[in-house]
């Protein structure tokens, strides 16, 4: 008599496929109560500065400062760039959300930054208060002028350090790979220089914002050190 031989079955976890790391970050994530408090204390301190930076922001505004020199500024032609500005502000944004969302421990991390990282400016302007370099041409935001219909007087003395260019450098630190670093390192210069052109800030305001992002995001990897 013949004999008939029958496959073993398959395992249950062949048959039925795993979850991808990606969609395993959160849960595993969120089961450390070291994530789940620094997570919730970040989003904390960041909603405790909403009421706290309109208040501030009129300050310094108000205050008198320091007109610069600044050679560098002096060899750039003036002209208005707000749309393109916003448009690479904008765009950066919502490039490294799609990013990290699937990433949370590097979300976290990219929360605190950004929370250290508006603490060092409100500093700094605390500390440095200047005037606006002659021939200022006002940057709108297009998005959020429209949103709030603003028609207050614009904060002009908010100068040292570029709050945008130290944006687009945490955004680019944020991010991983070679080619995420060059394109976000090129779109950081490039608002950069087009805030100078604008004369919404010194050279010095542009120059130092890279440096202040890098202390930022190192301080804060220390914070959400697993």
């Amino acid at each position: 008599m013949a004999t008939v031989l029958i496959p073993p079955a398959a395992p249950l976890d062949i048959l039925v496929p795993s979850h991808s790391p990606r969609q395993r970050a959160w849960p595993a994530a969120w089961a450390r109560r070291g994530f789940r408090v620094r997570l919730g204390l970040v989003v904390a301190l960041l909603l405790g500065l909403l009421p706290v930076v309109p208040g501030f922001y009129r300050f310094v505004q108000a205050r008198p400062g320091q007109l610069l020199a600044d050679p560098l500024l002096a060899l750039l032609p003036v002209q208005d760039h707000s749309t393109l500005i916003f448009a690479l502000i904008y765009g950066a944004i919502a490039a490294t959300l799609v990013y990290l969302l699937p990433r949370p421990q590097r979300l976290l991390q990219a929360f605190w930054a950004y929370y250290l990282l508006q603490l060092m400016r409100m500093a700094t302007l605390y500390l440095l208060p200047l005037e606006p370099p002659t021939a200022l041409v006002i940057l709108h935001d297009p998005v959020m002028d429209r949103i709030f219909e603003v028609t207050t007087q614009p904060i002009v003395r908010d100068l040292f350090f570029s709050g945008h260019t130290a944006t687009m450098m945490l955004l680019t630190l944020a991010g991983r790979g070679r080619r995420w670093r060059r394109a976000m390192g090129l779109a950081t210069v490039v608002v950069g220089l087009l805030v100078l052109v604008q004369r919404v800030h010194y050279s010095y305001d542009v120059l130092a914002a890279p440096f202040f992002a890098w202390a930022a995001y190192w301080l804060a990897g220390r914070i959400c050190r697993k």
